[in-house]
């Protein structure tokens, strides 16, 4: 730390405000806005500051003189030193609100639309267990929350330390996901340690275990991914050995061998041990139809599954398709959405970036027996042109579902030109919502809009807007 930023004040008897970006919250002394981690609106704390700007500075709370109203018990002992979950001393109800505020303002502010017909936030009936997908790190290089604590001989397997790429938090304990999922995590480590099984050093590229992944499904099924950095199977056959014993819950185990320098497996080879190469996830239409997915180790598929279904039920709503609709669903992913939809339209058509995405969506759709979808890879904004419109139908409705830059404005020039009567807008990120909004208003008018609370405990917030057509 430079001389400069020792020397940053101490700020007393700070009152917290708000909310802000990235799970900060946010107090104002003097003109100057302070974003501090940890903390709940209306605590009164002292701030040390460590960055200070013209317009705003950051710090953290070094002692609380009152506790907000607000606040509540965390969940997880590594609250505060874990980089997720940065909310979970806020009751959940404030957070639901500092979630529907955070829409609104970027909806108002942003896209200029009107947010009088905003529905409450839908908040998760799940507040605790709720992912159904958690990924570890093993590391040599582990981050203790007490300097006095001793370092684990062979390192740590928990989540990596927030802006520390090497570092690695050993987790005891995580309040994202059901049983037996922390057992698992805890038996690994210690297999490894009574077995003296090497971790990964990230820096060296040397050691064995690198990552270690689990899943779950609404079905009961459980997927273990083992992924090792050197392919040495006398040292990790038996772990997996292990685990296909102690845990019968496991439906799928398999392994990665990566000694690439990075940790995406996209284009690894993934081995079975035992049992089948994939989970099945089920969702329940509102129409009383299930409908079953097959998720691949490589799937992206809504890591909260109980949610994902309540979210595509209002997408069902807000749609309001005809028998004789054409429905265009992009950045479709594995064909979710566009199968919980497929029922009630003539024809579907889904794309998406992702070739082996696109491979699910066509398995999972022969898998529920739709006929009438086709899904395509490649570019959204390469792919959706006036030719394919044509050669698919022009759409009478569109779901769009963009990653978190939103749309490419190709993309949305695209949706102006072939005119579907409505568009359903689904996004992780509203500040980008808000930006397409704004460009679709030409021809669209925002109508309803509902945010949906994928993750407690996060400043992350989903949130749908239908638009329609002007006459």
């Amino acid at each position: 730390m430079s001389r400069r930023n020792k020397e940053l004040p101490l700020l007393e008897h700070v009152t917290i405000a708000d909310t802000g970006a990235e799970g900060m919250a946010v107090a104002r002394v003097d003109g100057l806005v302070v974003f501090v981690p940890f903390v709940v609106p209306g605590d009164e704390v002292d701030v040390k500051l460590y960055k200070k700007k013209k317009n705003y500075a950051e710090g953290r709370a070094v002692k609380f003189h009152t506790l907000s109203p607000l606040r509540t018990e965390p969940l997880c002992p590594h609250f505060g030193v874990c980089g997720g979950c940065k909310w979970q001393t806020m009751k959940y109800e404030a957070q639901l609100e500092a979630k529907q505020k955070q829409v609104r303002d970027n909806l108002e502010r942003i896209g200029g639309v009107d947010c009088s017909q905003m529905r409450p936030i839908l908040g998760s009936e799940n507040i605790k267990y709720y992912r159904n997908k958690l990924e570890f790190t093993f590391s040599t290089r582990c981050w203790r929350e007490n300097p006095n604590d001793v370092q684990p001989e062979q390192g740590a397997l928990g989540f990596h330390i927030p802006q520390m790429f090497d570092k690695v938090l050993p987790i005891k304990y995580c309040a994202l996901q059901q049983d037996p999922s922390n057992d698992i995590r805890l038996a690994v480590e210690q297999y490894a340690a009574e077995n003296g099984l090497s971790y990964y050093d990230i820096r060296n590229h040397t050691g064995l275990l690198r990552n270690l992944v689990i899943r779950c499904s609404s079905t009961g099924d459980w997927m273990v991914i083992l992924i090792v950095a050197e392919d040495n199977p006398s040292e990790y056959m038996p772990l997996l050995a292990m685990l296909h014993d102690k845990f019968p819950q496991i439906t799928a185990l398999q392994y990665i061998v990566n000694a690439k320098f990075n940790d995406s497996y996209s284009d690894l080879t993934v081995n079975t041990y035992a049992g089948n190469d994939y989970i099945v996830e089920r969702m329940h239409t509102p129409e009383g139809r299930e409908l079953q997915y097959i998720v691949n180790p490589k799937s992206f598929y809504q890591t909260n599954s109980a949610q994902a279904e309540r979210l595509y039920s209002v997408v069902s709503e807000f749609a309001e398709l005809r028998p004789t609709d054409v429905l265009y669903d992009l950045y479709t992913g594995t064909g979710t959405i566009a199968l919980f939809l497929a029922d009630k339209a003539k024809k579907v058509v889904g794309i998406e970036y992702v070739e082996e995405a696109i491979e699910d969506a066509k398995q999972n759709a022969r898998r529920n027996g739709f006929e009438n979808t086709a899904f395509y890879a490649g570019d959204m904004a390469k792919v959706l042109t006036p030719e394919f419109i044509a050669a698919n139908g022009r759409p009478d409705v569109v779901v769009t579902d963009p990653p978190r830059a939103g749309m490419h404005e190709k993309v949305v020039q695209q949706l102006l030109a072939s005119q579907p009567r409505r568009i359903i807008y689904v996004s992780c990120n509203p500040a980008t919502q808000a930006r397409d909004l704004q460009l679709l208003s030409t021809s669209y008018d925002v109508k309803r809009i509902q945010p949906v609370d994928m993750f407690p405990h996060t400043q992350h917030v989903e949130n749908i807007a239908e638009l329609v057509l002007r006459s």
